[in-house]
């Protein structure tokens, strides 16, 4: 149980923060030189920071049921935007995976990830809302979401920067890029229930306690960033990855 809310900790902060939740379920337990979560805890964990984000956001999903012009507009922004991590990950499944299982390889691409957060203190802010998402908005931010199935690279990083890149506030684009991950953490949460079927052993009652706490830390990181990125941007969390992956270098 208290295995089980350590990792629904780590999973509820590093989903949302723009700093790479499979870099640190890989890189933390490296340094802790134990194991990391086994294939059930990382099934429920998903769903806890699902749940997370649908609380947050049922409002804008309520409005895509009742097919409001908003509604409409983010069901095509999410359709689009999935579609580039979708076929990524299936057709290149296997190849994360064996970069999962090398530590210093993640602590490199955290590193990158770093980097590209830091890079964004030079991008000219644009004045874009949800309400002008398109097409290429779409395909801007899927196309980050698919990068960040390398890991080490933050989804919530790599999809924020490239709203920031299409001009879109940051509040703004940072909403749009928990909205996209919607579907990209129900689609690992199903993939991991999928694997779990062929495993021996079931789900122990314990791991729901990591739901609850994944599911309530996320939901604080999600409002954490929406109400601070304004303020102080992506950079302070460049340097925390680029820090945490050049000690991981090192240490691990």
């Amino acid at each position: 149980m208290l295995d089980s809310a350590f990792w629904g900790l780590i999973q509820g902060l590093t989903e949302f923060l723009p700093i790479s939740s499979s870099g640190h379920l890989v890189i933390i337990p490296a340094l802790l030189g134990r194991p990391g979560p086994d294939l059930a805890t990382s099934a429920v964990l998903h769903v806890g920071t699902l749940g997370a984000v649908l609380a947050y956001f049922w409002r804008d999903l309520l409005e895509v049921v009742r097919r409001t012009p908003h509604g409409k507009r983010l069901l095509m922004f999410l359709i689009i935007g999935t579609v580039p991590a979708g076929v990524a990950g299936l057709a290149f499944r296997d190849v994360f995976e064996q970069l999962n299982e090398d530590p210093r390889l993640v602590a490199i691409a955290l590193i990158g990830t770093g980097i590209m957060l830091l890079a964004t203190r030079f991008i000219t802010l644009g004045k874009r809302t949800e309400d002008s998402v398109d097409t290429q908005s779409a395909v801007v931010m899927g196309l980050g979401q698919a990068i960040a199935l390398i890991p080490g690279v933050s989804r919530s990083g790599t999809t924020i920067t490239a709203g920031l890149l299409e001009g879109f506030e940051p509040r703004q684009a940072a909403r749009l890029a928990f909205l996209l991950g919607i579907p990209a953490i129900a689609g690992a949460g199903l993939l991991n229930f999928v694997d779990l079927a062929d495993e021996p052993s079931g789900l122990a009652p314990g791991l729901f306690v990591g739901v609850l706490v994944a599911a309530g830390v996320g939901y604080a990181a999600i409002a954490f960033l929406l109400r601070l990125i304004e303020r102080f941007g992506l950079v302070p969390y460049g340097w925390y990855c680029v820090g945490l992956g050049t000690v991981s270098l090192f240490v691990v």
